[in-house]
């Protein structure tokens, strides 16, 4: 399937997603996940309008950045080891890992200007998921008003990735609560108005409970099994 129609569908199904949970589509924004296809993919992905590109690896990211340089707005969405910032300070909008005072510290000396970064929050308390607990993220978010370069716009999850709607909803719903408890200390370094939650095979349900950022891979531009 061309990326193209790919992404008409997800549209439509955001657009339904949308009216039933009394949203416009507008609020909802679609990354386009590309860390395991090629180039040429991320390229069509591009051109087929998608506007925001998701990596996880800094080799994946800066292959794609030095053909596809700031055509797409770039996320960085995957577990982000402090020694790595340097690669990709700078040249990515959006980090979505964000968890731990070391990788804020580092953020905010290798970079030139201010970044967006989303707490990682896991909801969910699975062992093998990164993020802080949802009882940490309140104090964390208060101790990054020191960091000149880092503005926390939202909050991130990954869901279990399991078929259970009820228990992805709560998942969901937790994240959205805590990011308005945020949103509503209105600190200026921390507008915390988004929510980076929903993947290829959830990104309905986590629209439902309030989702403004939605990452998907392979439903989007599929899986080759490529990294870069």
């Amino acid at each position: 399937m061309k990326v193209i129609e790919n992404l008409q569908k997800i549209q439509e199904n955001i657009e339904l997603a949308c009216r039933r949970s009394n949203r416009h589509s507008s609020e909802v924004t679609i990354i386009a996940v590309t860390k395991y296809v090629t180039i040429e993919r991320a390229k069509e992905a591009v051109e087929a309008g998608i506007v925001h590109l998701g990596e996880n690896r800094d080799e994946g990211l800066l292959a794609k950045w030095d053909v596809l340089r700031d055509k797409p707005m770039w996320h960085y969405i995957g577990t982000l080891q402090s020694r790595k910032v340097k690669n990709i300070i700078d040249k990515v909008d959006y980090i979505h890992s964000v968890d731990r005072m070391s990788l804020a510290e580092e953020i905010n000396k290798r970079a030139e200007k201010v970044t967006n970064c989303f707490v990682q929050v896991n909801v969910s308390g699975e062992e093998s998921k990164q993020g802080l607990s949802p009882d940490e993220v309140g104090e964390f978010v208060l101790s990054l008003s020191k960091f000149e370069k880092i503005r926390i716009c939202g909050l991130m999850t990954m869901a279990p990735f399991i078929e259970d709607e009820q228990v992805l909803r709560s998942c969901f719903r937790k994240l959205n609560e805590l990011q308005r408890k945020i949103k509503n200390l209105e600190l200026d370094y921390a507008p915390c108005t988004e929510l980076s939650m929903g993947m290829s095979n959830d990104y309905e349900i986590a629209i439902e409970e309030g989702a403004t950022m939605v990452r998907i891979g392979t439903a989007l531009v599929g899986e080759e099994g490529v990294g870069g």
